[in-house]
């Protein structure tokens, strides 16, 4: 019984320790001006595994980070920081996560999380309804997912 026991926590920290392990970060930072382009995010299109966390950094301020309604996998539920806040979120569910800054929506200030590569809620993205500038933005991203 103990040696039943010893051997079945063995093999749970194992898992833990090689779960965790190969968990990636991800930074992208949230801009006034990049290049040519104004209010944007320094990535548009981040790949991520299942368990990598992205963080959002702060780093010129009038900024945030929210999913979009219906833009993301079934059963993940809303997610929204605070204006000039560096935020983390650690992706568990597979499939495509679109995102914006809520003030600077209508500026084209959108992006999108891929999470294990699944593409599933794909439909579910190309529906949702973009404004202003960002309307012409998704397709050209969407179709880069």
């Amino acid at each position: 019984m103990i040696s039943l026991l010893k051997t079945t926590l063995t093999v749970l920290i194992t898992f833990f320790i090689s779960t965790t392990a190969f968990a990636e970060s991800h930074t992208i930072e949230m801009l006034n001006k990049s290049g040519n382009e104004m209010m944007v995010y320094s990535k548009k299109i981040v790949k991520v595994n299942v368990g990598d966390t992205v963080s959002w950094k702060a780093t010129t301020k009038g900024h945030n980070v929210e999913f979009i309604r219906n833009g993301t996998p079934e059963g993940v539920g809303k997610f929204k920081s605070k204006m000039n806040v560096d935020v983390d979120y650690k992706f568990e569910v597979p499939g495509i996560y679109a995102y914006w800054c809520t003030p600077h929506k209508a500026m084209g200030m959108i992006g999108f999380v891929v999470v294990g590569e699944d593409k599933s809620n794909l439909d579910k993205i190309k529906a949702i309804k973009f404004v202003g500038k960002s309307k012409k933005i998704a397709p050209e991203l969407i179709s880069q997912l």
